[in-house]
């Protein structure tokens, strides 16, 4: 078993997919609640944090929620973190991965999937917060980095241009979907729609003398804008930008053909 004084101290070492985790003894199976198993231990813990956010996850609120006791969850998980690293990997599981090889262009396959990165960060902001502290490497998470490389490889981009433009894409993504998911999260906390915290925002920098002048500075940009909601400048935003990564990526490949 990793402790967590031991996870803390080898980060780079402690994964719960690199555990060699043995079976209980038989002869205790029948202290085990009946039902319970990972797999609904993480359904439950994303749940909670789609819900109540990381500060109030817990053992015990999951055990509290599965109606179980807290000790009960240890005949399946060490820790929080291992808790807390399958969830991520389950989230990695919503990504509708498609095959690179079945025929469709690359930008149809890349659009897609940084578009789907983007709405899962969007859907679980819990998970931009954390998903740096730990490998990653569980079947879900490996299958959408195999799939990512395989739609790089297919821009015609050199092997020296792949984790740059792997890089430009989806760390992108990964902070667009992270500020959008923040600020659904703001505004829900508010008591306000996406679109009804906009407007406030907006009225309170128009009477503010300074933010005023510099909103006047945008004014063009702000125009054409009008008549929309909050989602539907975030999806041209997004998309433009893909494009010009996009258009990006063609004219490196055009440049290392010239090369």
């Amino acid at each position: 078993m990793v402790s967590a004084a031991n996870r803390a101290r080898n980060p780079a070492r402690s994964s719960v997919w690199l555990e060699n985790r043995t079976a209980r003894p038989a002869a205790r199976r029948a202290e085990q609640p009946e039902g319970l198993d990972r797999d609904r231990i993480v359904a439950t813990a994303i749940r909670l944090l789609d819900a109540e956010g990381l500060g109030k996850l817990s053992m015990r609120r999951i055990a509290t929620e599965l109606n179980v006791t807290a000790m009960s969850l240890y005949w399946y998980v060490d820790t929080k973190d291992d808790i807390l690293e399958l969830a991520v990997d389950a989230v990695f599981g919503e990504l509708p991965l498609t095959d690179p090889d079945d025929g469709q262009d690359w930008r149809v396959h890349l659009r897609r999937l940084a578009a789907d990165y983007r709405e899962v960060l969007v859907r679980h902001p819990w998970v931009s917060a954390i998903l740096n502290t730990y490998l990653n490497i569980g079947p879900h998470s490996i299958a959408f980095a195999e799939a990512v490389q395989k739609i790089i490889r297919t821009t015609g981009l050199p092997p020296a241009a792949r984790t740059g433009a792997t890089a430009a894409v989806f760390q992108f993504a990964y902070g667009f979907g992270t500020m959008e998911g923040n600020y659904i999260q703001r505004c829900a906390a508010s008591g306000l729609t996406v679109d009804e915290y906009y407007g406030e925002a907006m009225a309170a920098f128009k009477a503010d003398e300074q933010m005023a002048e510099q909103l006047d500075e945008l004014k063009d940009v702000i125009d054409t804008h009008a008549g929309r909601t909050v989602t539907e400048i975030w999806d041209a935003d997004f998309s433009f930008a893909l494009d010009l990564m996009i258009a990006g990526i063609e004219a490196m490949v055009e440049r290392a053909g010239e090369g």
